[in-house]
């Protein structure tokens, strides 16, 4: 009798990929192991996922270096969802024989649209503390702007920050951008002014990242644009925990150089308990979900599904490697 097809389908932190496709079409001869917890370290993660031929991973939840790719003798799949990964090694992989492929976005924009607008809204209407105060017997304890007649500072004007714009401008906010990147011309085709690096920092009532993590990005944000921001100013970053430090960001939220932040990633995910940023009360946080909704499910795993049965087949699609 053959051998099983093993796969290991990690990080289901909601315990909800089972029900978000059908596994069954991956074959009568495969087992779907489900693990809704987060292994961060590498022995342990070997040790769980050396008998495993297919792995699917949720986004870069877990990341995948040579050293651990070297550790898992059997594995010949691994299904990343989305479509975009910087912590895979894919030369390590494709000299081990490793397949590495992506999957639908699904809805990931329009989620994510949502989600950061939610946190900005949050945020300037205290709407947790409010609800905590409730709660606990209280009743109005927070003092928040309007944001009609305020200005929105994009960082990073590509798909997410584009989307934006039209809400921002139906709540009546004034809209700027800058990166280091974006040029005049790029900036005028979404009808948005492209501001000196000075005015940006100066003039935000909200600044919002939307970078994509690379080398040139880690610590884009740091002491001096904190220094140069509104005190009354909030903070918004749903892209990725490095491209703000995050020694700088906690001094700045501690010490009320700005108002407050809203904050959906972090350097080390999940939040480590003792983390500063869980007892600073002028923070709203959520844990890496801006892309998270049972659509995007769906069509998350709906799509890994397909990506295995394809493989298994031996015509393999949505490569990434």
């Amino acid at each position: 009798m053959s051998e099983r097809f093993r796969i290991a389908v990690i990080d289901d932190f909601q315990c909800v990929a089972a029900e978000m496709a059908d596994w069954s079409l991956v074959g009568g001869d495969a087992e779907v192991v489900f693990f809704p917890d987060h292994l961060a370290a590498e022995d342990a993660l070997a040790q769980r996922l050396r008998e495993f031929d297919a792995i699917v991973a949720m986004r870069e939840r877990t990341p995948f270096p040579a050293s651990l790719l070297a550790r898992l003798p059997r594995l010949r799949l691994l299904v990343a969802t989305g479509m975009f990964h910087q912590t895979i090694d894919f030369d390590a992989a494709r000299s081990r024989g490793i397949v590495v492929c992506g999957t639908d976005n699904g809805p990931g924009l329009a989620t994510t649209v949502e989600h950061i607008w939610a946190l900005i809204l949050g945020l300037a209407r205290q709407i947790a503390a409010e609800d905590a105060a409730i709660r606990s017997g209280g009743w109005q304890v927070s003092l928040g702007p309007l944001l009609a007649g305020k200005t929105l500072g994009i960082l990073g004007l590509g798909n997410l920050g584009r989307a934006l714009v039209p809400i921002a401008r139906a709540f009546g906010m004034h809209v700027v951008a800058w990166s280091r990147n974006l040029t005049d011309a790029a900036a005028a085709r979404v009808g948005v002014p492209r501001v000196d690096y000075e005015r940006f920092f100066d003039e935000s009532d909200v600044v919002t990242v939307q970078l994509k993590l690379s080398p040139r990005s880690v610590g884009y944000v740091g002491a001096g644009e904190f220094a140069r921001m509104k005190a009354s100013a909030l903070f918004v970053n749903t892209s990725r925990g490095p491209i703000v430090d995050e020694a700088a960001r906690v001094e700045a939220l501690r010490t009320r150089r700005i108002a407050g932040a809203a904050l959906d990633v972090f350097d080390r995910e999940p939040l480590p308990g003792d983390h500063p940023l869980r007892s600073l009360p002028n923070t709203l946080l959520t844990p890496h979900m801006g892309y998270v909704s049972r659509e995007t499910y769906r069509a998350f795993y709906s799509s890994a599904v397909e990506v295995v049965v394809a493989h298994r087949a031996g015509s393999p699609i949505r490569l990434l490697s």
